[in-house]
């Protein structure tokens, strides 16, 4: 087999850890942006892994610094970080979120938390350089945003109510503003991620262990109850929340990812029949040639239609991991999202 040739920008040096080697279908980024999800923090202290040791990190943007395609040096990308295995039934018709056999940056192999990362080529998403790279390491929060704004189906002048007020809430909110929504209720149980919310622009949003949820939907809505829910906490209070708010033939998405069982009670179940409810749920994102949730995301941003990197509360140093993890896992002070930086 022929060798390919390989091409890079100048010295690369990452102290005394080896630099990742590149295979033939992968480039060299130099990770410049990697935010930590929430689903960071159990992989941290709980759970862990799927193997060990694993550098975690699947939000993330960096610069193309090796490559086997010269064209591709210096490119400025983000990340899919889902690899699929392109085998099986899903994978043949692009729906790679429901890959039988798939790979994942940050969990299943090395992420981004580190200053150099082989990707695969097929999974870069090239960034205009008129965005930054914290806002391009956004991009993957902002499609799972967009995905699951989709499958609300709402329209203009509709109501949405969205529960739990953290990054992904608010690009949902964003989203929804730009489509014409007439009232985004954006709903959590502390104050100061109301106010943050309010901050941004979403007067309609309320701490629901100080005010009626129902009251202020039904004020809002003329007692119909808001045209689709997003629940994004996971949790069975707030899905109870969404099933009494909803209004008859409305539509509620899951999003939030639950740590423990979800049980129903009567009541609430039979809302879903009595309203005849749509219960969706949503998955990661859509990224293939039909159907690109990232390129859709890549152009709201250069449209400023809607604005990820105020939602960066926090930015550090890799080398300041501890306070990083430490902020979130305690929640010591408020935050949205908690982002790594490298220069």
């Amino acid at each position: 087999m022929k060798a390919l040739n390989l091409y890079s920008v100048g010295d690369l040096r990452y102290d005394d850890i080896p630099i990742p080697v590149i295979k033939d279908d992968e480039v060299l980024l130099k990770i410049k942006a990697v935010g930590i999800c929430g689903s960071d923090i159990p992989r941290v202290f709980e759970k862990g892994t799927y193997h060990f040791p694993t550098v975690i990190g699947h939000e993330f943007a960096g610069k193309v610094v090796k490559a086997h395609n010269r064209v591709l040096l210096n490119k400025k990308a983000a990340v899919f970080p889902l690899i699929p295995c392109g085998k099986c039934a899903a994978c043949k018709t692009g729906k790679y979120a429901q890959c039988d056999n798939y790979d994942y940056y940050g969990s299943r192999r090395n992420g981004a938390m580190s200053e150099y990362l082989a990707v695969k080529e097929n999974n870069l998403v090239f960034i205009p350089d008129g965005i930054s790279y914290d806002a391009a390491a956004m991009c993957e929060p902002a499609s799972v945003a967009l995905h699951a704004f989709k499958k609300t189906r709402v329209v203009k002048n509709d109501a949405l109510l969205i529960w739990g007020i953290g990054p992904i809430a608010m690009i949902i909110a964003q989203l929804a503003r730009a489509a014409g929504l007439k009232n985004i209720i954006l709903v959590a149980r502390s104050d100061e991620r109301v106010k943050f919310a309010q901050k941004m622009g979403f007067p309609f949003s309320i701490n629901t262990l100080k005010k009626d949820l129902n009251k202020f939907v039904d004020s809002l809505t003329n007692n119909k109850g808001v045209d689709a829910c997003v629940e994004g906490t996971g949790t069975a209070s707030s899905l109870e929340g969404c099933l009494s708010c909803v209004k008859n033939f409305g539509t509620i998405v899951a999003m939030g990812n639950p740590v423990g069982s979800i049980e129903l009670s009567q009541q609430a179940y039979w809302k879903i029949l009595r309203k005849e409810l749509s219960l969706v749920g949503t998955w990661n994102s859509n990224f293939n040639n039909m159907e690109n949730d990232w390129k859709e995301v890549i152009s709201a941003i250069s449209k400023n239609i809607i604005q990820l990197e105020p939602l960066i509360t926090h930015r550090f140093t890799l080398q300041e991991y501890q306070n990083a993890f430490s902020l979130m896992k305690e929640k010591k002070e408020f935050y949205c999202k908690v982002m790594f930086i490298n220069k």
